[in-house]
């Protein structure tokens, strides 16, 4: 691995990388990675991450991408779930919808599209999230509502 890149990956993912798919390398289809990954290539298609993903400067994606952390540099192009955190740096740009528990956009850092930030487990449990319930103590009770009994 080049030295630029393993400075660059290291302080987002503390660590080691398992895969990199270099500039200049192009991927039509599916990628599953199972430990941390840096991609600086160009991608089309899907992309699942186990562990964290980055995305570099020189990357050029498009595809609905899948992992446990992601870190954006480059463009990005597609549906991004992340089950922990989502990071747009300051040199990346994001068209797509994100589904993210934590999202930090770094200034410089584009994002365009819809984002969901209720967790990705919860955005499906969350089918009733619309009906709400507040119990109050009997004293404290808005008199506009009906008395809820108790």
């Amino acid at each position: 691995m080049l030295e630029r890149d393993k400075r660059q990956v290291e302080p987002v993912q503390g660590g080691n990388l398992n895969a990199l798919l270099g500039t200049g390398s192009r991927v039509t289809g599916k990628l599953v990675f199972e430990g941390p990954a840096l991609i600086e290539g160009q991608i089309d298609g899907e992309i699942t991450a186990q562990d964290s993903l980055t995305i570099g400067e020189s990357a050029l994606v498009n595809a609905r991408i899948t992992g446990t952390s992601i870190v954006i540099h480059g463009r990005v192009t597609g549906d991004v779930t992340a089950r922990k955190r989502l990071e747009i740096r300051a040199s990346a740009k994001l068209s797509g919808r994100i589904s993210t528990p934590t999202l930090v956009i770094h200034e410089g850092g584009v994002f365009e599209g819809q984002c969901a930030m209720g967790g990705v487990e919860g955005q499906h449990a969350d089918k009733d999230k619309d009906r709400k319930v507040a119990l109050f103590p009997k004293e404290e009770r808005p008199t506009e509502f009906p008395a809820i009994k108790s």
